[in-house]
């Protein structure tokens, strides 16, 4: 059987916590399996399966959603193709579906290309490029977008990983943001304002149990300059060369994974639901069942930003843009 995602890129590693193990997707360029010691660390989904509810995937050339598919560029009216119809809105950009191709491949890496063609609603053409690597506290992930056209281009970049501590009910992990405002948006869950988090529900500042938690909700006031504390208590640039934020699920017994974005990743989507096929642990043949699962999305710009201009970067003709996430975890085993 072929997977529903293509070749499956196995990345492993020795690390002090254990041996890790990561497997990366020809489609999407998607993180299908992230494990440390045998502990899952993002929801793994079965090789015949497609992304259940967009899990792991690149999100380009925009992140979220851009309601009814439309915007404007100069007084030009650009519509996209709906691929959100329940809410008439196109979501999650261009290469959720399409297969990127082999730049190189170590042990512990790998880099993966694809391009975004000219096409309805995006005249625009992007050379994309995702390197993952396996790291001795996580796993890094590099992004670059190129425009290769001959017109300025919108872009905005995001990812889809839904994390976990493999063996820990996930509603009894505690989750933290380090996000000053929330996305206020209708019921089509296309933004309409932007609030500070202070004195209401959305205040993750200081974490709450994801048991606690029903959410599809962007959020801003991320990375420099927010007011929120490090969630493990040291201030930015929080030990990691690149990392201007963290966001984080922490266990009972004080074990944590980590979500950080470089000065870029601005905003991050969180999304937590019940219905997630859960796979059981070390299992990818056993049928999923229906669970919780928790989606911290990081991304450069909120959703609809190619309407309100918020976060997007537009890039020059020839203009490279460089973007770094990654996970780490803290509290494993030495």
């Amino acid at each position: 059987m072929r997977a529903a995602t293509g070749f499956q890129y196995e990345l492993r590693a020795a690390t002090p916590s254990g041996p890790a193990l990561a497997v990366v997707t020809e489609v999407a360029a998607g993180l299908r399996m992230y494990s440390v010691d045998g502990i899952d660390l993002v929801e793994p989904f079965p090789a015949r399966s497609v992304p259940p509810k967009g899990a792991g995937i690149v999100l380009m050339p925009w992140t979220n959603r851009i309601r009814d598919g439309v915007w404007q560029q100069g007084g030009v009216r650009r519509e996209l193709a709906l691929t959100e119809p329940e809410l008439g809105n196109a979501v999650h950009g261009l290469l959720r579906y399409s297969p990127y191709r082999l730049l190189s491949r170590s042990t512990d890496a790998v880099t993966l290309a694809a391009t975004v063609f000219p096409q309805p609603g995006y005249p625009f053409q992007l050379d994309t490029t995702v390197t993952y690597t396996l790291t001795d506290d996580g796993l890094d992930v590099t992004h670059t977008v190129r425009n290769v056209g001959t017109e300025p281009a919108p872009v905005a970049l995001g990812a889809h990983p839904y994390l976990k501590i493999g063996g820990v009910p996930t509603d009894d992990l505690r989750l933290r943001l380090a996000a000053d405002t929330h996305i206020d948006v209708d019921d089509r869950l296309n933004p309409v304002g932007e609030s500070p988090v202070a004195g209401t529900r959305f205040d993750l500042r200081e974490g709450r149990e994801v048991r606690d938690l029903d959410l599809d909700d962007g959020f801003g006031g991320v990375g420099p300059g927010a007011s929120s504390s490090h969630p493990l208590g040291h201030p930015a640039p929080l030990g990691y060369p690149d990392a201007r934020s963290e966001h984080s699920l922490t266990a009972p017994d004080g074990r944590s994974v980590i979500l950080w974005g470089d000065e870029h990743i601005r905003y991050v989507q969180v999304f937590t639901p019940r219905n997630f096929p859960v796979t059981a642990p070390g299992s990818d043949a056993d049928e999923p069942v229906p669970g919780r699962a928790v989606a911290i999305e990081p991304m450069t710009a909120p959703a609809d930003a190619f309407n309100s201009g918020a976060g997007l970067r537009w890039l020059e003709p020839e203009e490279t843009w460089t973007v770094r996430w990654g996970i780490r975890h803290t509290g494993f085993g030495l």
